[in-house]
């Protein structure tokens, strides 16, 4: 990397053992991330769900059910470990777990956390009201319906990051605002007066409890033209203090380091901090 900035993925490293919607292996996601000069990786696979109600479509069409994903689960940490150990002096790799937030999920993540005590966690949530918004197209609007309309959807879903940031304090919030992945009129719809407001006040939950923002990569595979954050969120938070850090959220081979190098420009061409070691000095595990 230029400047000799060094390449970090805070969100990364889904793999096809042990995420549905992911391929290649979690040997092989690392081993891209060695052979394109990553100095400092996350792994950070999905929680398995506290029962049926939220698998995703393609978990129910492969019959896989909550207790196999828990027993899935296990197996990633002493994968992940092992790894962990086997590039212990060719990589720095973080250990930890993304959330999800709906009924059931606080007392598994704090179980979780005991089980497998990771490094870190990123404080995630894919549902509104129960559904999966941000599966595909069709369930974004399922959610829409049942939240009663745009605004409402992502009203709920910022009061829900709200609780999930207040009673997790996850050391990274991740894709802050991936409520917007079908709305192709959201730079509109984040500066409405019932909107905004609920938007900082979780940046101001975040400053408060010194925590990372994912600058996530991924919304440009999903056909966006900016990060998730977007560019609002992302002045917000520099006035605030809030460091970002990036993370491409990998789900294959071909997507480790997705957009990483143009995400660490905007950092730099931002005004904002790259220094790594700094800023994630603090990553724990605190529920």
């Amino acid at each position: 990397m230029k400047n000799n900035v060094p390449l970090i993925s805070l969100h990364g490293g889904h793999s096809g053992d042990f995420c549905q919607h992911a391929t290649n292996s979690l040997e092989e996601i690392l081993q891209a991330y060695v052979d394109k000069g990553y100095a400092i990786v996350g792994i950070t696979e999905h929680m398995p769900p506290p029962d049926n109600r939220f698998r995703y479509p393609d978990e129910t069409a492969a019959g896989i059910d909550a207790e196999i994903m828990r027993l899935r689960f296990d197996r990633y940490f002493e994968t992940a470990r092992r790894l962990q150990k086997e590039l212990l002096h060719i990589m720095k790799v973080w250990v930890g777990f993304e959330t999800e937030w709906y009924d059931g999920a606080l007392p598994l993540i704090r179980e979780l956390i005991a089980r497998h005590n990771p490094d870190y966690i990123i404080g995630s949530l894919h549902h509104v009201g129960g559904i999966a918004f941000d599966y595909d197209e069709e369930h974004y609007m399922r959610a829409t319906q049942t939240s009663g309309g745009l605004d409402a959807l992502y009203q709920h879903y910022f009061d829900q990051q709200f609780e999930m940031i207040k009673s997790l304090s996850p050391a990274v919030v991740g894709h802050f605002d991936i409520i917007r992945i079908h709305d192709p009129n959201y730079r509109e719809r984040m500066v409405k007066s019932t909107v905004k407001p609920l938007i900082f006040r979780n940046l101001e939950l975040i400053k408060e409890r010194g925590l990372i923002l994912d600058l996530n990569t991924r919304a440009m595979i999903k056909g966006d033209d900016e990060f998730y954050p977007s560019r609002m969120i992302i002045d917000q938070a520099h006035l605030l203090g809030i460091p970002l850090v990036p993370g491409d959220d990998s789900h294959s081979v071909p997507t480790v380091g997705y957009k990483i190098e143009q995400a660490i420009r905007l950092l730099q061409t931002s005004g904002l901090s790259t220094d790594w070691e700094q800023l994630t000095k603090n990553l724990t595990t605190t529920s």
